[in-house]
């Protein structure tokens, strides 16, 4: 079995990944709340992630890795922002509308950014059972307690390794210093943090656990536990109902930096409290920061992208005469080339010119498999051993990329292809159409009167006379188009095709 090594946020250091089980590899990662178009911030672990599923799927087999990545449908930000949108609606069907709408827009954009969709994507609204249940185990076992119809964890009650704060690298007294002054009076402590809450009159609420009389809506933590239980732990023997503590951890962890504290400094310390285990995870990545040239992402800074705008922009010349998907599609793999050309761990500065540049690389790279096509059809698609060491090597895409750029100098077209596949930067359809109107360059010269003088070319060329033929070539390509000779492999003669030269 091939080594894969990752950089482990629990351990701070780069591991050997050994799976609990190479029969059914497990991972799960944060999603989104779906109250928003989803912000090129948010593509960045969902396509990281991506070349993680996609290269323990090579590892261990399509049908032994399961990914969970969670949709969270439930949260103060979407009660606010349904409001707002949908004044004229109640505020629980305001809330429907708005998640339905947001989840589906989201869905759209991960697949214009090249993304497998997951094994699963659990929602919130979907487990309230198993986090009622997670809940009133965490009170059975001391570990939480519940004031003014509130349930909260109770920090102070973790004796044993991982001791609060640990997975962040903070102690309490650097955590308390953070807090916020204004602390709920129905806590013990500042740092105790809330696993459900009462819901006012007119907002979303369901049964409380633990007999609270009031309806009420989970707090954001217990959520992501009790949906990584449900998921990757009770299906294959773990959960509430395990008394085996090594039953009920799981192999991978992914999320964004910023989500190490509080959120999955708290989801450990509620799934290690309610089953015993030293740890929820074996392993944890964390995908670094993203910068927009050069600055915090922010709406005061009028520098907030969303996904959606990078997707309907025109960034990129084309002929006029694509279709709104083909465009969107265009630009999410020009999306995704840019952001794997940073190595996940470290900071992205996102730039239009980056975003541009790579949509030309990737252009060319999809001429040179258009030209070689025929070539491509002879030979079995194999990806190449040396991409596969790369990303075994902490998910080093910089390097992967090197490679792929090599494959293209060396006019590669077959390593190139398998390598573009794997990465989810390629469309098959768009090489083997060759009136695909992605490839179909704007020129002065009408089509009717190139092929005239192809065929002529054709003719002095059987006929050896070669100056003549080479004259017509150049002219042509004065003219900007590259004439490509192939052999057809039917006949076995002689044909030429024609392509507009961008660069």
């Amino acid at each position: 079995m091939r080594e894969l090594r990752f950089y482990n946020t629990l351990t701070r250091k780069k591991e050997n990944f050994i799976p609990i089980d190479a029969t059914r590899v497990r991972l799960y990662v944060c999603g989104p709340t779906v109250y928003d178009y989803a912000h090129i911030g948010n593509a960045r672990p969902v396509i990281v992630f991506d070349i993680l599923f996609r290269l323990l799927r090579h590892v261990y087999g399509n049908e032994h890795v399961i990914y969970a990545r969670n949709i969270t449908d439930v949260d103060d930000k979407i009660n606010a922002r349904a409001a707002y949108e949908y004044p004229e609606l109640a505020l629980n069907d305001a809330i429907r509308q708005l998640t339905q709408l947001t989840y589906t827009q989201f869905q759209q954009d991960t697949m214009a950014l090249g993304c497998l969709p997951p094994t699963i994507e659990p929602r919130a609204t979907d487990h309230l059972e198993e986090m009622r249940s997670l809940i009133e185990r965490l009170l059975e076992k001391g570990h939480a307690y519940k004031a003014e119809n509130h349930v909260l964890f109770s920090v102070s009650s973790i004796r044993n390794d991982p001791h609060y704060g640990s997975f962040a690298k903070r102690s309490l007294d650097e955590m308390r210093a953070g807090a916020r002054v204004d602390v709920a009076s129905y806590k013990r402590e500042e740092m105790d943090f809330v696993l459900w809450k009462p819901s006012a009159e007119g907002e979303p609420g369901w049964t409380s656990p633990a007999g609270i009389p009031v309806l009420g809506r989970p707090g954001w933590h217990i959520e992501c536990s009790a949906m990584s239980m449900a998921k990757l732990l009770a299906p294959y023997g773990g959960g509430l109902t395990c008394d085996d503590p090594t039953e009920n951890v799981f192999d991978i962890h992914g999320g964004g930096l910023d989500l190490i504290f509080p959120h999955h400094e708290n989801e450990i310390a509620q799934s290690c409290s309610a089953f015993g285990t030293e740890r929820m995870a074996n392993l944890w990545m964390h995908n670094g920061f993203l910068q927009v040239e050069g600055k915090k992402m922010s709406k005061s800074l009028s520098n907030f992208i969303t996904i959606r705008s990078i997707l309907e922009s025109d960034f990129f010349e084309f002929n006029g005469v694509l279709t709104n998907e083909m465009k969107q599609n265009w630009a999410g793999l020009s999306a995704r080339f840019s952001m794997l050309q940073t190595h996940y761990r470290e900071p992205l500065n996102w730039t239009a010119q980056r975003l541009m540049q790579s949509s030309s690389e990737l252009y060319r790279w999809y001429e040179l498999l258009r030209c070689e096509k025929t070539e491509m059809e002879k030979k079995n698609e194999v990806i190449d051993d040396s991409l596969i060491n790369a990303l075994s090597d902490d998910l080093n895409t910089p390097k992967a990329l090197t490679l792929l750029r090599k494959f293209y100098k060396r006019g590669n077209a077959v390593s190139l292809a398998s390598g573009m596949n794997f990465f989810g930067l390629l469309r098959q359809e768009w090489v083997r159409d060759g009136k695909c109107p992605l490839f179909m360059r704007k020129t002065s010269l009408d089509e009717k009167f190139i092929d005239q003088r192809i065929a002529e070319r054709l003719r002095l060329i059987h006929n050896k006379e070669w100056t003549a033929a080479d004259t017509i070539r150049d002219k042509l390509a004065a003219e900007g188009i590259v004439l490509k000779d192939i052999k057809d492999p039917q006949t076995g003669e002689r044909t030429t095709m024609w392509e507009i030269k961008r660069f």
